[in-house]
């Protein structure tokens, strides 16, 4: 019987599996953010890899470190249709100051959009259905073209990010893309410090209150000592959008995860 060729061969198995997450996990414990940016990109790690950024509070960091190492790297903005005027601007300088190369805007599908949110009031009454149809959708068919994808999740921002590793595979993803959290273990003072020496351009709703920043109906101030996404969805009980979903059901991490802290 001849042997099948290589050319032949599909693989049809997902990029990563836990144990691939688990292994890059200990390859890079001890090491800096920055080590672990320059080995992934670089070295490609990771397939091909996008960053999925809001332009909110505290993006300018994970995108300046990014920049630093390959500024052509894709940032992936999910443009809703519902930021504030403030958040679309300080889009356009981020990109501008930081020499990014390759930003693409994710816009909802439209004859959906029509179909499911025909008055745009949906956030009012299903803030779960606006997220999946501006947000969870769009990214999930734009992130079908990468093998990983980089999040600006940190362990102080919520209880539900408390544990996280900084490599996982992404729960809603059938495929075993990759989730990477460069920043899972900086705190608000490291936050604070990277804006400070590198000069980096603060989001102008930060001074007013607003510490974490999505779209405009679902947006609130924070009042000091607050969680600092308490503002987030406010009155309704739901704390992410649905993009990032816990590893477990449970919101446990799986045998053989460690968090990173």
């Amino acid at each position: 019987m001849n042997q099948l060729r290589s050319i032949d061969r599909i693989d049809t198995g997902p990029r990563f599996s836990a144990a691939d997450a688990i292994g890059l996990n200990r390859m890079f414990r001890g090491s800096s953010t920055q080590e672990m940016l320059q080995s992934v990109i670089r070295d490609g790690l990771a397939g091909e890899i996008a960053v999925v950024s809001s332009f909110g509070a505290e993006s300018a960091v994970l995108l300046h470190l990014i920049a630093q190492v390959d500024p052509s790297v894709a940032v992936l903005f999910l443009e809703t249709g519902k930021h504030f005027p403030e958040t679309l601007a300080y889009r356009d300088t981020l990109v501008s100051h930081l020499g990014l190369t390759n930003l693409v805007n994710i816009t909802p599908d439209i004859p959906e959009l029509t179909r499911k949110d025909e008055t745009g009031l949906r956030w009012s009454y299903d803030p779960d259905g606006c997220c999946e149809i501006r947000k969870v959708r769009p990214l999930a068919k734009a992130l079908a073209a990468f093998d990983a994808s980089f999040t600006g999740r940190k362990a102080f921002q919520s209880q539900t990010r408390a544990s996280l590793p900084r490599f996982e595979i992404d729960s809603s993803d059938a495929q075993g893309r990759l989730k990477i959290n460069p920043l899972i273990d900086w705190t608000a003072e490291d936050i604070d410090a990277w804006f400070a020496a590198h000069d980096l351009p603060r989001h102008p709703l930060v001074e007013q209150g607003f510490p974490s920043i999505g779209c405009s109906p679902c947006t609130h101030k924070v009042d000091a000592g607050e969680d600092p996404r308490s503002g987030r969805w406010k009155g309704w009980d739901k704390t992410e959008c649905g993009i990032h979903t816990p590893l477990t059901d449970d919101g446990e991490l799986p045998p053989g995860y460690e968090p990173f802290l």
